[in-house]
């Protein structure tokens, strides 16, 4: 989908957050002063970049109903930043209006940082219409992008049935082929929160082995622990045999 050659410096591991990710938490001894609601709605239309910018992060904290047209309508805005902040914003306030839109926003925008805001909404917005996207930008984007499409896939769980059997098979081939050791641990754990809502299948069954092989084979240590915590939260009879065999033999 995207050419990798021309985000090349977003493609590295030290750009796997958002510029959104780095803000401070307020700790206990702030004074915690919410934002205008009324005040960040009209600064919303402001024409300075900053102004908008500023008012989209507010609805991160902010939910609203009201912000959500608005803050469609700023995912082409013209700045990166501000269309970052209404991604971030609309997975706070996630509506289905908003499903269509991102998608295409996801589907057009050079910006890593944006990308990786819209997939975090979409999976937040809870929709089947979310999961093909989702899927081929686990497959196709970039590191920091496929980061957050694994995670946004374990949302299917909460959409129904046929959401998570379509969920799975993106996610197994991430876990066993995805080159970051990050994106193949988020992979193992959404594996592991859609078995949860499987009876046993063949679907099931298949991502209990990718699971299983994760655990055994994969050469890095967060990736065997991710799938062995997903085994173990799914409560597999063949995990939990083959866990408590391969530690009994010393293998971890």
């Amino acid at each position: 989908m995207y050419d990798e050659d021309d985000l090349s410096l977003l493609d590295i591991e030290e750009e796997l957050e958002s510029p959104l990710d780095k803000i401070e938490p307020l700790t206990a001894d702030s004074v915690v002063v919410k934002p205008d609601p009324e005040l960040m709605l009209a600064l919303l239309e402001n024409p300075q970049p900053q102004q908008r910018m500023l008012a989209a992060r507010a609805f991160c904290d902010i939910e609203d109903g009201r912000a959500i047209p608005h803050l469609i309508r700023l995912l082409t805005d013209i700045c990166p930043l501000v269309r970052v902040s209404a991604s971030y914003a609309l997975g706070r306030n996630p509506s289905s209006e908003a499903v269509t839109p991102l998608i295409a926003q996801l589907n057009s925008d050079w910006n890593g940082y944006v990308r990786k805001g819209i997939v975090w909404a979409l999976g937040n917005c809870r929709d089947r219409r979310s999961l093909p996207p989702l899927a081929d930008a686990l497959r196709t984007d970039i590191s920091a992008v496929r980061l957050w499409a694994a995670s946004a896939l374990a949302q299917m769980a909460e959409v129904g049935y046929e959401a998570v059997i379509g969920a799975i098979p993106p996610l197994i081939e991430a876990l066993v082929k995805d080159p970051v050791a990050a994106v193949r641990s988020n992979s193992a754990w959404a594996i592991g929160q859609l078995c949860r809502e499987l009876p046993s299948n063949v679907v099931y069954a298949t991502a209990i082995d990718a699971l299983i092989q994760a655990f055994a084979e994969d050469q890095d240590l967060g990736v065997r622990e991710d799938a062995k915590a997903s085994l173990l939260g799914v409560g597999d009879p063949r995990g939990l045999q083959l866990i408590e065999t391969l530690e009994q033999e010393g293998w971890f």
